[in-house]
């Protein structure tokens, strides 16, 4: 089962989502992996990667840095595993937004297609990102094509995934299955 969780940033979704893919993994006796799509460019990413391994300490997860191309995470996994990919607002950061300063506007539909990929391939996965959607304020252009580009992966994924929930202060609401 294809899992796809939103909300808001710092409202409990990766806590709620290891405890949804160890259950997954427990119930299917299947490997269980943990797709860390950040790459960190301050100490704050670091403190909240570190926070976030922490949590997963002893949980079983085997972790797997994948910041870019999410299907060259099957070359070092099981695909009949369970994953939790955390997460796609990273992932298509890091596509659309180059270290050197590009931004690649091809992003988003490249990584909605691999996402899709990922979620036929394993059938198995948890998608985690955060709905950046309700704020009423106008950005500049670039900002939109980000948020555009994510809502588009977003409503692919909810579209293809089992279950859809959105975490709100640490609590599920089941949106889909």
């Amino acid at each position: 089962m294809n899992l796809f969780i939103s909300g808001g940033c710092k409202n409990g979704k990766s806590y709620f989502a290891q405890e949804q893919a160890k259950r997954m993994a427990e119930e299917k006796n299947r490997s269980l992996y943990y797709l860390a799509t950040m790459i960190p460019t301050d100490e704050e990413d670091q403190a909240r990667i570190r926070r976030h391994v922490r949590e997963r300490e002893g949980w079983g997860f085997t972790t797997i840095e994948q910041g870019r191309d999410i299907l060259g995470a099957l070359k070092q996994a099981d695909p009949r595993g369970v994953f939790l990919l955390d997460s796609v607002t990273a992932l298509l950061s890091n596509e659309m937004f180059t270290a050197s300063g590009q931004v690649d506007f091809t992003a988003p539909g490249r990584v909605k297609a691999q996402l899709l990929e990922f979620a036929e391939q394993t059938g198995n996965t948890i998608f985690v990102s955060d709905f950046i959607y309700g704020d009423p304020l106008q950005y500049d252009a670039l900002t939109e094509a980000y948020r555009k580009g994510l809502a588009d992966c977003d409503r692919a994924l909810a579209w293809v995934c089992e279950q859809v929930v959105e975490v709100c202060y640490g609590n599920p609401y089941f949106f889909k299955g």
